[in-house]
């Protein structure tokens, strides 16, 4: 099997810009999508978040864009979200030093007149969530005639937010002989309208996460009142979290009060600034604060490598909502623990999850001295309840997994 960067046709140039950037070797995704995009095809690429993605479609991008004029890309990026718009700038920056290219980044919750002025440079690459790229075509400050390499990252999250429409009008917007490289955890039901129309005869890749990490899921019996203790109890055993609340207003919360009990935090959530967000992501990427506290919605652009647990403070709406949740940790080979916080009248409703998502079924209490450890825990031990808890996760606790500057790496 091809294991370097190299063997997938990757520049000379590039490949030392990733051996500095700590790349070492390509990830699964990367080894079964970079000689089709590199060869010109059509793709798709299913793999989940945290399988390196980004990586995969940012080098095609860098290698093969066309040099652009003002308001004139050569390549469009459509991402989903604010963060992921950012995050993907951040990979693909130093790729394009390299080769010579120039991106922007067009989203919402920054400055249009700064877009405006952006624009009348030559830009080579546009990574763009839909609605600030329509508003911007509406201004006829940008025109996407010259596209020719359009990447759709996260299609089924576009599809989940509603923005495939937009998404199709801007694909129509772009030059017919394009190529389009289509990267989703799913490729099914509405995404599958994306494949079908906009591409030609794509080859298509699916990554079936035999290299994830590893990742336990532990369902807690605990009524809310002691939940706050509770979760300051987990976190002083953990090393960096993620914690989801249902609202707005219970995240700035609990924010605060984990931080009266001695818990770094930051809250992140719909009703901050976008600095606001981008520096509370920043904190915990870099290991500033150990816990982030975070809704559904803002989570949709969190893309941070080894996150030792992600907390359900309260239980996801649904059970997409709970993959994509859990999803934040065990990226990119790690290990990661998931644990739900479950009331009495919320046990029927998990039950019924656990079954649909094939999870360890019953409710358990995990003896939280294991998760200081760095010797793999015994399954069955410090579980109660209805059934001892399943899966033998190993698990690093807080002395040995808490970093103090985690890259945001292999998205």
């Amino acid at each position: 099997m091809t294991t370097s960067f190299s063997d997938l046709g990757v520049s000379t140039g590039l490949c030392d810009r990733l051996a500095e950037l700590g790349f070492a070797d390509p990830f699964p995704i990367q080894r079964l999508t970079l000689i089709d995009a590199l060869a010109g095809r059509d793709l798709c690429g299913e793999a989940p978040t945290g399988s390196g993605k980004t990586l995969a479609f940012a080098l095609p991008v860098a290698m093969t864009v066309g040099r652009g004029a003002p308001g004139r890309p050569r390549a469009l990026l459509l991402v989903p979200t604010r963060e992921l718009a950012s995050q993907v700038r951040r990979t693909l920056d130093p790729l394009l030093e390299v080769t010579g290219g120039r991106a922007v980044s067009l989203y919402g919750g920054t400055s249009i007149t700064k877009d405006l002025q952006r624009l009348k440079s030559r830009i080579d690459v546009v990574v763009a969530t839909p609605g600030r790229l329509e508003d911007l075509i509406e201004r006829r400050a940008i025109h996407l005639g010259d596209v020719d390499l359009v990447v759709v990252d996260e299609a089924d999250r576009m599809a989940d937010m509603g923005f495939l429409p937009a998404v199709q009008r801007l694909l129509d917007a772009t030059a017919p002989d394009r190529r389009t490289l289509l990267f989703s955890a799913t490729l099914d039901g509405d995404v599958d309208v994306l494949v079908r129309r906009y591409q030609r005869d794509p080859v298509k890749h699916r990554f079936t996460a035999e290299d994830e990490g590893e990742v336990r899921h532990l369902f807690w019996p605990a009524e809310r009142p002691e939940r706050r203790a509770l979760t300051h109890r987990i976190l002083a055993r953990s090393g960096s979290a993620i914690v989801f609340t249902r609202t707005k207003h219970g995240a700035d919360r609990l924010a605060k009060q984990l931080r009266q009990d001695g818990v770094s935090t930051a809250a992140i959530h719909g009703n901050r600034s976008q600095r606001q967000r981008e520096d509370a992501l920043a904190r915990f990427s870099s290991g500033r604060v150990q816990a982030l506290i975070a809704t559904d919605v803002a989570a949709r652009g969190i893309h941070v490598d080894d996150v030792d647990l992600v907390l359900h403070y309260d239980r996801p709406a649904s059970e997409k909502d709970y993959v994509h949740r859990s999803g934040r940790t065990g990226r990119a080979g790690a290990l990661g623990l998931v644990v739900s916080l479950v009331s009495g009248e919320e046990t029927r409703d998990v039950h019924r999850l656990q079954r649909r998502l094939d999870l360890p079924a019953g409710l358990h209490e995990l003896d939280l001295d294991l998760m200081a450890s760095e010797a793999p825990p015994d399954p069955h031990a410090g579980a109660t309840n209805d059934r001892p808890a399943s899966g033998g996760q190993r698990r690093r606790g807080a002395s040995g997994s808490r970093k103090r500057a985690r890259r945001t790496r292999q998205r």
